[in-house]
């Protein structure tokens, strides 16, 4: 999944936002303790999240989105930093 830094993730399920979630937070350089503590998230939680496990939130959102016939796709903010700089 490395190479392009503006690579952008189609969502399909809890496996695909988990691995996108891990790439994006490896590009920035930061471990997932660092994640935890400026997103006010619980590190196990983010853990279970990079792993694909099926979190209601994340399968309801799927949910959610299938039955709308929309898809979910994560990219970078414009102007995002890059690699922690």
């Amino acid at each position: 999944m490395s190479g392009n830094a503006d690579r952008e993730y189609v969502i399909r399920g809890p496996q695909s936002f988990g691995m996108a979630l891990r790439e994006f937070r490896l590009r920035r350089g930061l471990t997932q303790a660092e994640l935890a503590k400026t997103s006010g998230l619980h590190r196990s939680y983010l853990s279970e999240l990079e792993r694909g496990s099926t979190t209601d939130a994340v399968r309801y959102l799927v949910l959610a989105c299938r039955a709308l016939d929309l898809g979910i796709v994560l990219r970078p903010r414009e102007g995002a930093r890059k690699n922690g700089a």
